[in-house]
Parts: structure tokens; sequence; C-alpha cells
């Protein structure tokens, strides 16, 4: 399967974080993205490579582009590499050319296309699901996230304000267990590619199908799409599996130190 719907989209999702922040940038510079919502936590002042490497001094040049853009802007920050973009013999040098940029590999993510939607086990009584439509919701996101993520509570409120879910573009859910927010998902919808961001249940509520279920309502939440994608953890690996995603790629993150 084809892997850019996975690096188009990831890229999509930060561009919408991004829109219309006091800091924002947003360019294209060769062969480099920049998505950046110029705040605290690093990763989501994201820069992407956007086409095709074929040689590491070709590498070492975009590595260079991006470091020099946050410098300006006296930002950490984080490089978002979709692997297929590189040709093979320039794979190795990357963490070398990464740390000369002062990045560390902090994650490795398959991503991951929907080959077809396996039937699924019905949604649990328990489990109600809402999509964010007020402030209140917004926060009861933002609280299961920090958590699951481990991100502190103040850098997941920079990064998704109120204004993310008022301009719906980053369409945000909220899965609820007896009235209390324990699990959330993310969808984007560009360019007929539905991808599916932030799937999170709290430690206490999981293996009870919440994740899955608020998957599932994400995708068809999107309607009809030409694909579906998603980067996975290690903990959610098997379950999209069982769902119908297959890896296409891998996204490795490399980020500055706070």
């Amino acid at each position: 399967m084809d892997f850019r719907p996975v690096e188009t989209n990831l890229r999509d999702s930060f561009r919408a974080l991004a829109e219309n922040r006091p800091r924002t940038d947003l360019l294209e510079y060769p062969g480099v993205t920049i998505a950046s919502a110029g705040v605290t936590f690093q990763m989501f002042n994201a820069a992407f490579l956007s086409e095709p490497v074929d040689s590491t001094n070709t590498l070492q040049v975009r590595i260079e582009l991006a470091r020099l853009h946050f410098a300006r802007r006296e930002m950490q920050w984080s490089l978002w590499i979709c692997e297929d973009w590189l040709a093979k013999p320039t794979r190795k040098h990357l963490s070398k050319l990464c740390w000369d940029a002062g990045l560390r590999l902090v994650s490795e993510h398959p991503g991951m296309a929907l080959h077809s939607l396996t039937p699924g086990r019905p949604q649990p009584r328990d489990f109600e699901i809402a999509e964010v439509d007020s402030a209140e919701r917004l926060e009861h996101f933002r609280t299961v996230g920090a958590e699951c993520f481990r991100v502190p509570p103040v850098w997941f409120a920079e990064v998704f304000r109120n204004e993310v879910w008022q301009a719906a573009k980053f369409r945000s859910f909220v899965g609820y267990r007896e009235g209390k927010p324990v699990s959330t998902s993310a969808l984007v919808v560009k360019d007929g590619i539905a991808g599916i961001y932030n799937v999170a249940t709290l430690a206490p509520h999981r293996g009870r199908g919440y994740a899955e279920a608020i998957t599932r309502h994400s995708i068809l939440a999107a309607g009809p799409v030409g694909n579906t994608i998603l980067q996975s953890t290690t903990l959610g690996f098997r379950m999209y599996q069982r769902m119908g995603f297959r890896e296409t790629t891998r996204i490795l993150v490399y980020a500055s130190d706070l």
C-alpha cells in the first residue's frame, strides 16, 4: 500500500492545529514542510520531509533548513520523518545527522492504512461517545490526553485550545463511562484521506473495548473517503491490525530537549 496518504494527512493534522495562532509558522521550504504552532511543547513545533531524499547530503541540507528556521525563532522543535521518503543508503545516517542538529529520537510509530474494516464487537453498553462541541468537552479531551501521553496539562491545553474545535478541521471525540471522561480520539479529513489521531484511554479503563469503539466511531464519522490512516503506538498495534489496518511505513520523531 502507498505510504503517502499517511505522511500527507500527518502534515495536514499539524497544519490544522497550527492555524491562526500568534506564533504560527506554515511554510514550505525545498523538500521541507514547517507546521509549527509556536507552543511550549516542542512536538507541535514541527518540521517534516515533503519530498524523496536521494542522498545523505540532501538529507543534511533539509535538516539544516529546519534547524535554522527554529533557531531564528528561538524555539524548541521536532522533526517528523516518514521513513519511506529516504533512500535506503541514507537511513543509516539519519540519527547522526539529527543528533548533530540537536535532536534525539523520541518515538517511532508504524504508519498504518485501513485495508478493509473488519466487523467489531458491539460498543460497550457502559460507554458513550460525544464529539467535542463545547469548552467543557474540550477540557475532558485535554484531561484524558495529558494523562495518557504524559504531558503537563498546561502544555496540552496550549496545543488544543478552544479555537481548535471551533474551526472544525480537527474534530475531537470523548468517550464517557458513567459520565466520566475515560477515552479520546480525533479526526482530520482532507483531500479524501481520514486521519485518526489521539486515540487514548485512561489506564484503569483499558481492556474493555473503549479504544476500539471510539476509533470505529471516528472512522464512521469521517464518511466516505479514499483512505483511512493512523500512526499506532505499541499498545494499540494489535488492535488496529484486528480492525483491518496494515502497516505501510514508519514515522520517526526526533525532538530537541526542553
